[in-house]
């Protein structure tokens, strides 16, 4: 009976303090800030990227996510998903401009107006955000030195693309200045005459709220404040003992981000190309084949998510059929002009308006001399083949030495080049002389008698 009531009392214990734990864990749980980081231009992975990590914080109930950021800009596209799920976000967004020496420019600057918190570590900056335009001067900046007329030139109409694209950026930089209340008159300035600001420049010109020199300090800041998030809730942030996580990028992500690196998809489309030519000049090879599809797929996806210049790309193929056409067809000028539009349409193949997105010297030029030095052992090998004597067909079998079998007159049967032969001779031959073959007519083989000291093996 003591042994019952000890036992009692002890799973009573156990349950007491099952419960006395339960509202700490929870009260743990709901204390999480988890970092997002991206270090370099933005494009298709960094805004996966955030779209995963956003999709786990509101999975976990994490308190913040802080967005750490360290970029010279990207694609527009890419910028506007991001801020896109920012907006939407349940979570409150904490954007940090971090470590010291980083940077939030052009795409950059405009994420950054879009979270919840905006935050800088000392010896950073932003702004800089002018749509970039190809072969063009930055809109609102002079394009050459100043002069004393350039107060009447100030007010002359931009060229139509530049203004539109220009006014549209400025439209949506001023609508997340006010839905933050941050400074919309700087963030234009940002916009129209690339302005950019230091940490406690940006501060004092009310662009963000916060100077923060570690992640501990910056919630240790954030601790307290109001937010509101999406559908007009707001919230109060309690971060000062919350438990800092950092999200690691999916596969799809990191996938993304190799494929989308302008260099790489050049490569697999290389490649891809590569492979069918292979695959056409010996069919039946299959791996060829197999490797250039699929490396030409994944290139293509990937030039689809990137600004591609499609001339460029024309011009790219262009030139790369030109060496094709060289190397079975050599006339020198037909290969010069491959070589150029190759170049030409590789230099060409990404559009300069974002930052991060171009390719590399090494790679057009390690990529061009790869077909050049495939035209040229194509054609060293057409030479070799035109030099070297006949194997197959009549010229082959001219001079051959035939070991006559029987005959009838002029007629018979001899054994050449491994086979049994009808023959056709001017002169009479006995069975086992040997003939010379000086010519093919049909399936009959002309023959004639071998000059003397000539002999030949059958």
């Amino acid at each position: 009976m003591q042994t019952m009531k000890a036992a009692l009392v002890a799973a009573i214990g156990v349950v007491a303090l099952i419960c006395c734990l339960l509202p700490s864990s929870a009260e743990e749980s709901s204390h999480l800030a988890l970092t997002v980081t991206i270090d370099g231009a933005i494009g298709p992975a960094s805004a996966s990227y955030v779209k995963e990590a956003l999709g786990q914080a509101g999975e976990r109930r994490a308190e913040v996510v802080i967005l750490r950021m360290n970029t010279p800009g990207g694609l527009n596209s890419s910028m506007r998903e991001i801020i896109a799920d920012v907006l939407a976000s349940p979570i409150p967004v904490v954007g940090y401009v971090a470590p010291s020496g980083a940077h939030a420019a052009s795409a950059g600057t405009y994420i950054l107006y879009a979270t919840h918190i905006a935050a800088m570590a000392p010896g950073t900056n932003i702004g800089a955000a002018t749509p970039v335009q190809i072969g063009g001067p930055l809109p609102g900046l002079p394009s050459g030195p100043p002069d004393k007329d350039s107060k009447d030139k100030k007010d002359e109409p931009k060229d139509a693309m530049t203004a539109k694209a220009t006014n549209d950026a400025v439209a949506f930089i001023r609508s997340l200045a006010e839905l933050r209340g941050r400074n919309a008159d700087w963030a234009e300035k940002a916009v129209r005459e690339a302005a950019t600001l230091s940490a406690n420049g940006a501060l004092q010109a009310h662009a963000i709220e916060l100077v923060a020199r570690d992640p501990a300090e910056l919630l240790g800041q954030i601790d307290g404040r109001v937010v509101e998030i999406a559908g007009g809730k707001t919230q109060r942030l309690a971060t000062k003992d919350a438990v800092v996580e950092a999200i690691d990028p999916g596969w799809i992500s990191r996938f993304l981000a190799v494929i989308t690196d302008p260099n790489v998809a050049f490569i697999l489309l290389m490649v891809g190309i590569y492979g069918l030519i292979f695959e056409f000049m010996s069919p039946g090879a299959v791996a060829p084949g197999v490797v250039g599809a699929i490396c030409l797929l994944i290139g293509l996806y990937a030039l689809n998510l990137l600004p591609v210049n499609y001339a460029g790309l024309a011009l790219m193929l262009i030139g790369l059929v030109l060496l094709t056409v060289e190397a079975f067809n050599p006339t020198v000028v037909i290969g010069l002009g491959g070589i150029i539009g190759f170049v030409l349409g590789a230099l060409m193949l990404f559009r300069g308006e974002a930052p991060g997105y171009h390719l590399s010297w090494w790679a057009i030029g390690i990529t061009a001399a790869v077909f050049v030095g495939f035209a040229l052992v194509v054609l060293g090998s057409l030479r070799r083949a035109a030099k070297a004597p006949e194997r197959v067909g009549a010229q082959a079998m001219r001079g051959l030495a035939a070991e006559v079998l029987d005959w009838n007159g002029s007629e018979g049967h001899v054994f050449a080049h491994g086979e049994r032969w009808r023959a056709r001779g001017a002169e009479t031959f006995k069975p086992g002389e040997t003939a010379e073959v000086t010519s093919v007519i049909d399936l009959t083989l002309l023959i004639r008698r071998a000059p003397t000291g000539e002999g030949g093996t059958s």
